[in-house]
Protein backbone atom coordinates (compact mmCIF):
# COMPACT_ATOMS: atom_id res chain seq x y z
CA UNK A 1 0.00 0.00 0.00
CA UNK A 2 1.20 3.64 -0.66
CA UNK A 3 0.19 6.46 1.51
CA UNK A 4 -3.16 7.19 -0.23
CA UNK A 5 -4.08 4.28 0.59
CA UNK A 6 -4.03 2.02 -2.92
CA UNK A 7 -1.76 -0.34 -3.96
CA UNK A 8 0.81 0.07 -6.19
CA UNK A 9 0.49 -0.29 -9.75
CA UNK A 10 2.37 -3.66 -10.88
CA UNK A 11 5.74 -2.79 -12.49
CA UNK A 12 6.68 -3.89 -15.76
CA UNK A 13 10.22 -4.57 -14.28
CA UNK A 14 12.66 -7.46 -16.52
CA UNK A 15 12.50 -10.29 -14.59
CA UNK A 16 15.11 -11.06 -11.45
CA UNK A 17 17.65 -13.75 -11.79
CA UNK A 18 15.74 -15.52 -9.31
CA UNK A 19 12.64 -15.55 -11.47
CA UNK A 20 14.58 -17.42 -14.12
CA UNK A 21 16.35 -19.66 -11.94
CA UNK A 22 12.80 -20.33 -10.00
CA UNK A 23 11.69 -21.38 -13.26
CA UNK A 24 14.60 -23.03 -14.27
CA UNK A 25 14.10 -25.61 -11.70
CA UNK A 26 10.61 -26.24 -12.58
CA UNK A 27 8.29 -23.55 -11.46
CA UNK A 28 5.43 -22.88 -13.45
CA UNK A 29 4.17 -19.74 -12.36
CA UNK A 30 7.76 -18.57 -12.43
CA UNK A 31 8.30 -19.00 -16.15
CA UNK A 32 4.72 -17.70 -17.07
CA UNK A 33 5.69 -14.78 -15.27
CA UNK A 34 8.96 -14.17 -16.83
CA UNK A 35 7.37 -15.20 -20.63
CA UNK A 36 5.19 -12.04 -19.37
CA UNK A 37 7.47 -9.98 -17.84
CA UNK A 38 9.97 -10.44 -21.20
CA UNK A 39 7.72 -11.17 -24.59
CA UNK A 40 7.12 -7.69 -25.47
CA UNK A 41 11.12 -7.01 -25.65
CA UNK A 42 11.88 -10.50 -27.55
CA UNK A 43 9.39 -9.45 -29.76
CA UNK A 44 10.46 -6.44 -30.34
CA UNK A 45 14.09 -7.94 -31.30
CA UNK A 46 12.59 -10.32 -33.35
CA UNK A 47 10.51 -7.75 -35.57
CA UNK A 48 14.16 -5.44 -35.51
CA UNK A 49 16.42 -8.02 -36.85
CA UNK A 50 13.85 -10.18 -39.25
CA UNK A 51 10.43 -8.11 -39.77
CA UNK A 52 7.14 -7.76 -38.31
CA UNK A 53 5.07 -10.24 -39.56
CA UNK A 54 7.85 -13.20 -38.77
CA UNK A 55 8.02 -11.93 -35.54
CA UNK A 56 5.29 -13.43 -33.59
CA UNK A 57 6.54 -17.05 -34.91
CA UNK A 58 10.14 -16.09 -33.80
CA UNK A 59 9.43 -15.25 -30.25
CA UNK A 60 7.72 -18.38 -30.14
CA UNK A 61 10.57 -20.22 -31.58
CA UNK A 62 12.98 -18.14 -28.95
CA UNK A 63 10.65 -19.20 -25.80
CA UNK A 64 10.59 -22.83 -26.78
CA UNK A 65 14.81 -22.73 -27.47
CA UNK A 66 14.70 -21.00 -23.94
CA UNK A 67 12.47 -23.44 -21.97
CA UNK A 68 14.67 -26.58 -23.28
CA UNK A 69 17.85 -24.14 -22.43
CA UNK A 70 16.31 -23.17 -18.78
CA UNK A 71 17.76 -26.03 -16.79
CA UNK A 72 21.23 -25.34 -18.01
CA UNK A 73 20.55 -21.34 -16.98
CA UNK A 74 23.39 -20.73 -14.05
CA UNK A 75 22.53 -16.91 -14.26
CA UNK A 76 25.57 -15.84 -14.86
CA UNK A 77 24.53 -13.00 -17.37
CA UNK A 78 21.13 -11.11 -17.13
CA UNK A 79 17.80 -13.68 -17.81
CA UNK A 80 16.73 -10.42 -20.40
CA UNK A 81 20.37 -10.83 -22.08
CA UNK A 82 20.57 -14.49 -22.13
CA UNK A 83 16.92 -14.49 -23.61
CA UNK A 84 17.60 -11.85 -26.28
CA UNK A 85 21.06 -14.14 -26.67
CA UNK A 86 18.26 -16.55 -27.85
CA UNK A 87 15.87 -14.77 -29.78
CA UNK A 88 19.14 -13.56 -31.92
CA UNK A 89 20.19 -16.97 -32.81
CA UNK A 90 16.57 -17.66 -33.99
CA UNK A 91 16.83 -14.77 -35.76
CA UNK A 92 19.91 -15.86 -37.29
CA UNK A 93 18.61 -19.00 -38.42
CA UNK A 94 15.36 -17.77 -39.61
CA UNK A 95 17.21 -15.46 -41.92
CA UNK A 96 20.27 -18.29 -42.93
CA UNK A 97 17.04 -20.24 -44.17
CA UNK A 98 15.91 -17.33 -45.85
CA UNK A 99 18.97 -17.39 -47.80
CA UNK A 100 19.01 -20.72 -48.71
CA UNK A 101 15.50 -20.86 -50.26
CA UNK A 102 16.58 -18.00 -52.12
CA UNK A 103 19.91 -19.53 -53.73
CA UNK A 104 18.35 -23.04 -54.12
CA UNK A 105 14.52 -21.02 -56.07
CA UNK A 106 17.41 -18.99 -58.22
CA UNK A 107 19.45 -22.25 -59.27
CA UNK A 108 15.96 -24.09 -60.40
CA UNK A 109 14.94 -20.86 -62.31
CA UNK A 110 18.59 -21.40 -63.93
CA UNK A 111 18.45 -24.93 -64.25
CA UNK A 112 14.70 -24.90 -65.59
CA UNK A 113 14.63 -21.92 -67.52
CA UNK A 114 11.97 -20.49 -65.47
CA UNK A 115 11.88 -16.76 -65.10
CA UNK A 116 9.12 -16.80 -61.68
CA UNK A 117 7.94 -19.64 -59.25
CA UNK A 118 5.49 -18.87 -56.91
CA UNK A 119 6.20 -18.55 -53.47
CA UNK A 120 4.81 -21.86 -52.21
CA UNK A 121 7.16 -23.36 -54.38
CA UNK A 122 9.89 -21.90 -53.41
CA UNK A 123 9.34 -23.29 -49.75
CA UNK A 124 8.26 -26.34 -51.22
CA UNK A 125 11.64 -26.87 -52.99
CA UNK A 126 13.72 -25.85 -49.94
CA UNK A 127 12.09 -27.79 -47.74
CA UNK A 128 12.72 -30.83 -50.55
CA UNK A 129 16.71 -30.21 -50.54
CA UNK A 130 16.81 -30.10 -46.61
CA UNK A 131 14.70 -33.67 -46.11
CA UNK A 132 17.50 -34.78 -48.53
CA UNK A 133 20.49 -37.32 -46.85
CA UNK A 134 23.47 -35.17 -45.81
CA UNK A 135 25.97 -36.24 -48.19
CA UNK A 136 23.53 -36.08 -51.27
CA UNK A 137 22.36 -32.58 -49.79
CA UNK A 138 26.54 -31.46 -49.72
CA UNK A 139 27.22 -32.86 -53.05
CA UNK A 140 24.11 -31.23 -54.64
CA UNK A 141 24.65 -27.65 -52.78
CA UNK A 142 28.50 -27.62 -53.80
CA UNK A 143 27.30 -28.21 -57.41
CA UNK A 144 24.71 -27.19 -58.26
CA UNK A 145 24.28 -24.22 -55.98
CA UNK A 146 27.60 -22.74 -55.28
CA UNK A 147 28.73 -23.78 -58.54
CA UNK A 148 31.73 -26.19 -57.70
CA UNK A 149 33.05 -28.40 -60.29
CA UNK A 150 32.54 -32.47 -59.58
CA UNK A 151 36.48 -32.44 -59.11
CA UNK A 152 36.09 -29.90 -56.52
CA UNK A 153 33.18 -31.06 -54.70
CA UNK A 154 34.73 -34.71 -54.87
CA UNK A 155 38.07 -33.04 -53.06
CA UNK A 156 36.03 -30.69 -50.46
CA UNK A 157 33.83 -34.19 -49.65
CA UNK A 158 37.31 -35.99 -49.66
CA UNK A 159 35.66 -38.56 -52.14
CA UNK A 160 35.96 -39.66 -55.68
CA UNK A 161 34.55 -37.59 -58.59
CA UNK A 162 32.26 -40.69 -59.53
CA UNK A 163 30.58 -40.75 -55.67
CA UNK A 164 29.49 -36.95 -56.43
CA UNK A 165 28.12 -37.61 -59.39
CA UNK A 166 26.09 -40.56 -58.46
CA UNK A 167 25.09 -38.31 -55.23
CA UNK A 168 24.53 -35.44 -57.42
CA UNK A 169 22.29 -37.22 -59.85
CA UNK A 170 19.85 -39.21 -56.60
CA UNK A 171 19.45 -35.63 -54.92
CA UNK A 172 17.81 -34.21 -58.31
CA UNK A 173 16.05 -37.27 -58.61
CA UNK A 174 14.53 -37.50 -54.86
CA UNK A 175 13.75 -33.51 -55.32
CA UNK A 176 11.54 -34.06 -58.29
CA UNK A 177 10.17 -37.08 -56.56
CA UNK A 178 9.80 -35.45 -53.29
CA UNK A 179 7.02 -33.17 -54.58
CA UNK A 180 3.94 -34.11 -53.98
CA UNK A 181 1.73 -34.23 -57.87
CA UNK A 182 0.07 -30.94 -57.22
CA UNK A 183 3.21 -29.56 -56.96
CA UNK A 184 4.93 -31.15 -59.50
CA UNK A 185 2.23 -29.87 -61.60
CA UNK A 186 2.45 -26.02 -60.43
CA UNK A 187 6.46 -26.48 -61.27
CA UNK A 188 6.00 -28.17 -64.82
CA UNK A 189 3.05 -25.34 -65.54
CA UNK A 190 5.98 -22.71 -64.21
CA UNK A 191 8.29 -23.99 -66.88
Amino acid sequence: MNDLGASPSPQPDLPSRELALRAARGDGRALTEFVRATSRQVWRTCAFLVDRASADDLTQETYLRAVRSLPTYRAESEPVRWLLTIARRACADEIAHRQRARVITAWARAAYRVSTIEPSLDVELADAVARLPPERREAFLLTAIAGFSYTEAASLCACPIGTIRSRVARARAELIAGLDAPTQQRWDQAQ
